[in-house]
């Protein structure tokens, strides 16, 4: 495992690109060689974001095909929604490997993408092409591929808490309400009212009721688990802090199961898995405790009296839910240790 790849990161300047950028400053197998953003190309990218300082010196790069050719081996696109459709025919056609980190080829439904993201739709054949990289359920997949579509963040959480009891036949999937919460940072670097200091600090709120995007990406793999089509109820609410999502999803069991039987059930699913950890009985996970790292901590609550579970699971979006998952991705993809350059321990406090 001597060469190292070379990596071009497309959406520099937004909070996925920069974290990436932190995170693969400490990775043995790869070197960032070009930075890009069409918004701010020719800037250092040291100005915008000062915490880069004396770790890239570098100038911002445009968009372009062929000058990404000739710096990178691999690219990821770390853009809002309806931009990676227009790139990633020329990328592949360029002989790149791709990471898609925006949502545009996670659904293998034209017209799904097109209702939930009011954009037009990347062509099916990349669709088809693009392995759905939600790497604790679909790693194998991912291994050897030149494409990945990289899961949203809200949807990592709620899946890898429920896919286990899902294809376990431990709950029934009609059932599933899923309630979640996310910190600012999930809204992207954009400036608007809803994410201002004044609007956010000190308050609590729902948003996007049963029109999040996510809902589509969340059936998707639901009905894939089940067997069958799944349909849920999906909530998200702003929370005013900087980092996490926790999802907090109830489910009606089929059986008389315990919360010793959901711990053995999701230990035995996830053995080998290094990221995600199943708290032990009558604990829950928060999300500080995760911050800053590429886990995902689960735990259950058996309530004997309505014959329901509930499964709270929680990770640090811009990590496990973004850039962290992406190079997890990159490493299956390359063969190498699925953990390589992800070992960072939790900022605790």
């Amino acid at each position: 495992m001597s060469t190292v790849v070379r990596a071009a990161i497309i959406g520099s300047t937004g909070y996925g690109g920069v974290e990436l950028i932190r995170l693969l400053a400490n990775h043995p197998q790869v070197e960032v060689t070009s930075v890009i953003s069409s918004s701010s190309a020719g800037a250092p990218i040291a100005e915008g974001f000062p915490h880069l300082t004396e770790i890239r010196n570098d100038v911002l790069d445009d968009v372009d095909t062929a000058l990404i050719k000739s710096k990178a081996d691999v690219v990821f696109i770390a853009t809002p929604a309806g931009i990676a459709t227009r790139l990633v025919p020329s990328l592949l056609a360029e002989g790149l490997k791709v990471i898609d980190v925006s949502g545009d080829h996670r659904l293998k439904d034209r017209a799904e993408y097109e209702k939930w993201y009011k954009k037009e739709a990347a062509q099916q054949e990349y669709l088809d092409k693009a392995v759905y990289g939600l790497a604790e359920v679909y790693g194998d997949a991912v291994r050897g591929v030149d494409f990945v579509s990289n899961p949203g963040c809200y949807t990592t959480t709620s899946l890898l808490g429920l896919v286990p009891a899902v294809k376990a036949g431990f709950i029934d999937p009609d059932s599933i309400i899923i309630d979640a919460k996310s910190g600012v940072s999930g809204a992207g670097r954009g400036v608007n009212v809803g994410v201002h200091y004044a609007e956010i600090n000190e308050n609590f709120k729902a948003y996007k009721i049963n029109k999040h995007q996510h809902i589509p990406e969340l059936e998707q793999v639901l009905s894939d688990a089940a067997g069958k089509k799944v349909v849920t109820t999906f909530t998200t609410h702003l929370v005013p802090m900087t980092r996490g999502i926790m999802a907090t999803m109830y489910a009606t069991m089929t059986g008389n199961h315990t919360n010793e039987d959901f711990i053995s059930l999701y230990r035995n699913y996830y053995e080998g898995r290094h990221f995600v950890r199943i708290r032990k009985d009558g604990t829950w996970p928060a999300t500080k405790e995760v911050s800053g790292s590429n886990y995902c901590d689960i735990g259950f609550a058996v309530d004997e009296r309505t014959k329901r579970v509930t499964i709270v699971s929680v990770l640090d979006n811009l990590v496990k839910g973004a850039a962290g998952q992406a190079i997890q991705n990159l490493n299956l993809m390359m063969g190498w240790e699925e953990t390589l350059g992800l070992r960072f321990v939790p900022v605790y406090p």
